[in-house]
């Protein structure tokens, strides 16, 4: 007996639904985008710790690399927290147009945004640009049941020269350094 057809079909299912359940995502997610805009990243995890996967979403305006300019005008990022429902769908739940650098705030290494990322009610915003003097920068909130919101956690980075890769001097600041900032109320342009 042949199984290969068998097999085939399976993986051709398989591929479908896949297929499928990835091309019905962005359709339910386009409410959440303004016009003009267009998903930069997401990533997807616990955010208020409820068991439902919630997400992040980072947007940019489209056409930003002509737009923005890191003196003048820099193009705001939207970062938008989605938490999930029951019905698997979404529900907004704080937006913070000042959490995510502009396109060309990295300097001469370009774009400074690496990714988010979502670990058990935190999550983290990281960044990377510089020239000779390189630089990062996470940006960390916690999810806080007492009052529903996300508090900024900690503020930090490293920082080298790049013909010393090995000296690197790291600056990390905490709550107890800026006090209680929502996550609505920060803004990385400014010192909080």
């Amino acid at each position: 007996m042949n199984c290969f057809p068998l097999f085939s079909r399976i993986l051709m299912a398989a591929f479908l639904l896949t297929a499928t359940v990835s091309f019905q995502q962005p359709a339910s997610l386009k409410a959440f985008i303004p016009k003009g805009y267009e998903i930069l990243d997401t990533a997807t995890g616990d955010l208020n710790r409820d068991a439902l996967p919630d997400m992040i979403m980072v947007l940019r305006k489209k056409g930003e690399d002509s737009t923005s300019d890191v003196v003048e005008h820099p193009e705001k990022r939207p970062l938008l927290i989605l938490l999930g429902q029951q019905d698997h769908s979404y529900k907004l739940a704080a937006r913070n147009d000042n959490v995510v650098y502009c396109v060309d705030c990295g300097g001469m290494m370009g774009d400074p945004f690496q990714g988010v990322t979502i670990k058990n009610g935190y999550f983290s915003v990281e960044h990377y640009g510089g020239s000779a003097w390189r630089w990062t920068r996470i940006i960390t909130f916690r999810y806080s049941p007492d009052d529903k919101n996300w508090y900024l956690h900690k503020d930090g980075g490293d920082s080298f020269h790049a013909s010393q890769p090995d000296s690197v001097t790291t600056k990390v600041r905490t709550a107890k350094d800026f006090g209680k900032v929502p996550f609505v109320k920060y803004d990385i342009y400014k010192e909080n």
